[in-house]
C-alpha cells in the first residue's frame, strides 16, 4: 500500500503502528468476505444511544450501497436520551455529524474525534455554551463520548485512517437516541418525547435519516436550517 503523509505520520504513533500490525491481515479478510475491497474505502457509523450500539458501515465506491461491517457495544454511557445543549451536561450529542481529528495519544488509548457542535447544535444552543470535545474513544467510561472497548477502538481507528488516506476526508458519524426499529426502544423515546415538542422533533428528523439509510444503504444529503431543523434530500449517488 502506497503510504501518503497522513498515513505515514498515524503510524509513527506507538499504538497505532502496534494497532495496524496486529489487526491488518484480520479487517483484509473480513473485508474480502463482504466483498469490501482492502484498503477499505468509505465508511459511515451510527450510534444508538439507548440500544448502546455503535454500527460501522463500508462500501467500495459512492455507486454501491453500504455492507454492515461490524457492530461494536458502546460500553459506558451518561446523560439520558436527548440531544447536548450545554457544557457539562454529561450528554451524548444527538445529530449529524463527522470525524474531524485523529488522536493517537488519546489519554483513553486511541479517539476520533467528532465535529460537535455542529450548524444545528449552535443554532439550538442559543447563548448557552454548547461545550465541544466529543470523541468515540477506548476505555470504558465516559462523560458525553461514544466509548467502546480498547481492542475495538484500535479497529474503528484503523479502519476511519485507511479511508482517510483513501480520500474520505468527512467519515459520516449518525447519532441517533435509539435504533428506530426496535419496538421496545421507541416506547421508551415516545414516552419522553409525549412530554418535549422541541425533542420530538428532531427525533422525527433524525427517523427520517435512519428510514432512508435502511431502506437504500445509502446516504441521504442533509441540510441544517436557520432555525437548527435538519432537512433530508435524497441522492442517486451517496
Amino acid at each position: 500500500m502506497a503510504q501518503s503523509s497522513f498515513i505515514k505520520k498515524q503510524l509513527s504513533y506507538p499504538r497505532v503502528a502496534t494497532a495496524y500490525k496486529s489487526k491488518k491481515n484480520q479487517l483484509k479478510q473480513q473485508c474480502h468476505a463482504l466483498g469490501i475491497q482492502w484498503p477499505i474505502q468509505q465508511l459511515y457509523l451510527r450510534s444508538f444511544k439507548y440500544d448502546s450500539q455503535l454500527e460501522v458501515w463500508a462500501r467500495n465506491n459512492s455507486n454501491e450501497p453500504f455492507v454492515l461491517f461490524k457492530t461494536y457495544k458502546v460500553c459506558a454511557l451518561s446523560g439520558s436520551l436527548g440531544p447536548k445543549r450545554v457544557e457539562g451536561d454529561y450528554q451524548v450529542p444527538e445529530g449529524i455529524y463527522y470525524i474531524n481529528e485523529f488522536n493517537p495519544k488519546s489519554q483513553f488509548h486511541l479517539s476520533l474525534g467528532i465535529n460537535y457542535p455542529n450548524a444545528s447544535d449552535k443554532i439550538k444552543s442559543g447563548f448557552q455554551n454548547p461545550g465541544n470535545e466529543i470523541y468515540i474513544h477506548g476505555t470504558c467510561t465516559t462523560v458525553g463520548c461514544i466509548p467502546i472497548q480498547n481492542q475495538q477502538m484500535e479497529e474503528l481507528y484503523i479502519l476511519a485512517a485507511l479511508a482517510n488516506e483513501a480520500g474520505q476526508s468527512f467519515i459520516p458519524v449518525h447519532i441517533f437516541p435509539i435504533r428506530f426499529n426496535n419496538a421496545k426502544s421507541k416506547s421508551v423515546l415516545q414516552k419522553i418525547t409525549d412530554e418535549d415538542e422541541q425533542y420530538k422533533e428532531l427525533t422525527l428528523q433524525l427517523q427520517t435519516v435512519f428510514d432512508y439509510f435502511d431502506a437504500n444503504k445509502k446516504l441521504p444529503f442533509i441540510t441544517v436550517n436557520n432555525k437548527g431543523d435538519y432537512s433530508m434530500f435524497p441522492l442517486n449517488n451517496q
